[in-house]
């Protein structure tokens, strides 16, 4: 079965179909045709419905919406859901660099943060999101290591780890990350018959 991911980050994408191994899911890109909706929500869950409604709506194609980010107990939970645009140029190096910047006087233990995970999977007309959430705990790091990842992995240490986020296997990444912790959760919600367990 074929799940539009709504997201425009080529490596979550990836990620998705290598969770989706052997479920008889493929997850396929937003359709070239349509804009993407604006992120208005005030949390992870609202953004992510936002996303899976508006394409589910579009298209009649069951859709999940992703709405992931770091959240760093020192700057109050920030970035949080302003993680992908977190910097006025809102790449992936831009937002380590800030980010960097801010907690450069914070003592290494207090840089603990978190990577949180929302999806919300969007399949019939019933209106009725099925979600689930994924959290890493770990901490930030005062330098970047690793060219594994995308995002905030170079800088995250995961708890009971002595590897950045970067540094980590994707087939190791994907036993432990946010994503993978969600993505498991919403496949036990699934109805039965929709993907195989």
């Amino acid at each position: 079965m074929e799940i539009i991911l709504a997201t425009q980050n080529a490596g979550k994408l990836k990620e998705f179909n290598d969770l989706a191994k052997g479920r008889g899911l493929k997850f396929i890109p937003i359709p070239v045709e349509h804009t993407f909706p604006e992120e208005t929500g005030r949390t992870f869950f609202e953004n992510a419905f936002i996303k899976a409604n508006y394409f589910f709506s579009v298209t009649g194609i069951p859709s999940i919406g992703d709405d992931s980010g770091l959240e760093v107990e020192a700057l109050n939970g920030r970035p949080g859901i302003h993680s992908s645009r977190y910097s006025r140029e809102g790449t992936d190096k831009s937002n380590v660099d800030k980010l960097l910047l801010e907690l450069k006087d914070v003592q290494d233990k207090d840089r603990s943060a978190r990577f949180k995970c929302c999806l919300v999977l969007m399949q019939n007309n019933l209106n009725e999101p099925i979600s689930a959430e994924g959290v890493v705990e770990g901490k930030i790091s005062e330098g970047k290591k690793g060219n594994k990842g995308f995002g905030y992995d170079p800088v995250f240490i995961p708890k009971g780890s002595l590897l950045h986020m970067a540094e980590i296997e994707e087939s190791e990444k994907n036993l432990i990350s946010h994503r993978a912790n969600a993505f498991r959760l919403l496949m036990k919600k699934l109805p039965r018959g929709f993907a195989k367990e």
